[in-house]
């Protein structure tokens, strides 16, 4: 277990935890709230201001879990597993444990939590007009209505790993059929998108606004994993014969490949329960001896509606062994090894 997160229990069969940098951007939107913000819209008792700012503190983190479990449901009905999702300093992380397998799955993926988020936000500016004279329930519910759509909008930047860089994946695999293009454009736009956050935030900090040290954190994170993802393409890109020539097959085991039986089908392998399973490769074997090799991107390359009738052994890449020693690999297969949707392959809110 994590010892940096709270285990919080289940959602739709979906692990909750709550990352301890949580409790300190919580203490800091609370004290904003209380001190900067709702002063100037109500007159409260200074007490008062403390229990609406934690209390909207409280509810924007529900809100961001909303958010990252509408990406987690639509995902499950890809039947792509979810690990779990984490509340942490910037939001939440949805960990999405296999790459979609279509263009249509990445971008349904993608919209669903921009779509929730959009909705919650129409969902409290409802709630504000009707609390009619109650002027702490309007306050509340304009904060949350206007934090949620910009929550939306803010997911909507076309840059990795924002919701709106997976969806300009989705369109450019769609458009090229090229999924190794499509992440290495948003992945580089990701990167541009945290230097213009970095380069804003600073120039803020410097004219006395330090507030843009905020922004210029997040720049800075979110550009390091859009940096992780392009290097991740980078092994996508090299042949599995660079990766494997050479190596026993206990070395190979040793380093994060799981063995699986030659007649399980893509549908059992994708249903695995497997501790971090979006990490790892498979080595396919029959009666004992390794056949074939297996990435996330073979499956991929299988119509979903065929994983049920398909094999590991007809999507695995061939593996020749010499001397029951070392492993070769035909020529010009790249290694798919995707890891965890947002950071890598994780859903930030």
């Amino acid at each position: 277990m994590d010892r940096r997160a709270i285990p919080l229990g289940r959602i739709w069969g979906v692990s909750i935890r709550l990352d301890y940098t949580w409790f300190l951007v919580f203490a800091l939107l609370t004290w904003a709230l209380a001190t900067a913000y709702l002063p100037y819209e109500i007159a409260l008792p200074a007490a008062a201001y403390w229990v609406m700012g934690a209390s909207a503190a409280v509810l924007f983190f529900a809100s961001v879990l909303l958010h990252e479990l509408g990406h987690s449901i639509v995902a499950m009905r890809f039947r792509i597993p979810v690990h779990r999702i984490t509340l942490f300093l910037f939001g939440g992380i949805a960990e999405i444990g296999m790459e979609p397998p279509s263009p249509v799955a990445e971008f349904l993926v993608a919209i669903a939590g921009p779509i929730v988020s959009f909705a919650l936000a129409v969902a409290f500016a409802a709630l504000a007009v009707g609390a009619g004279r109650v002027a702490p329930v309007f306050v509340l519910a304009q904060y949350l209505a206007l934090i949620n759509g910009s929550l939306a909008v803010f997911n909507l930047i076309p840059g990795f790993p924002l919701d709106g860089g997976r969806i300009l994946r989705a369109a450019v695999w769609w458009l090229t059929g090229n999924q190794n293009r499509a992440t290495g454009i948003a992945a580089t736009l990701g990167r541009v998108t945290g230097f213009i956050f970095i380069g804003f935030g600073l120039w803020q900090a410097v004219h006395g606004d330090l507030g843009g040290l905020w922004i210029a954190l997040l720049g800075w994170f979110l550009q390091r994993l859009a940096a992780q993802q392009l290097e991740q393409q980078e092994v996508h890109q090299k042949d599995l014969a660079d990766m494997l020539t050479g190596h026993a097959l206990g070395q190979v085991s040793g380093r994060g490949f799981v063995r699986v039986p030659a007649e399980m089908t893509l549908q059992e392998l994708v249903e695995m329960e497997l501790p971090n399973v979006a990490a790892r490769a498979f080595l396919v074997e029959r009666n004992g001896v390794v056949i074939g090799l297996l990435t996330w991107r073979d499956v991929n390359a299988v119509p979903r509606s065929n994983w049920r009738q398909t094999p590991l052994a007809e999507a695995m890449t061939p593996i020749i062994q010499e001397q029951g020693a070392s492993l070769e690999a035909r020529p010009g297969t790249p290694l798919a090894v995707p890891i965890p949707m947002a950071a890598g392959r994780e859903h930030p809110a």
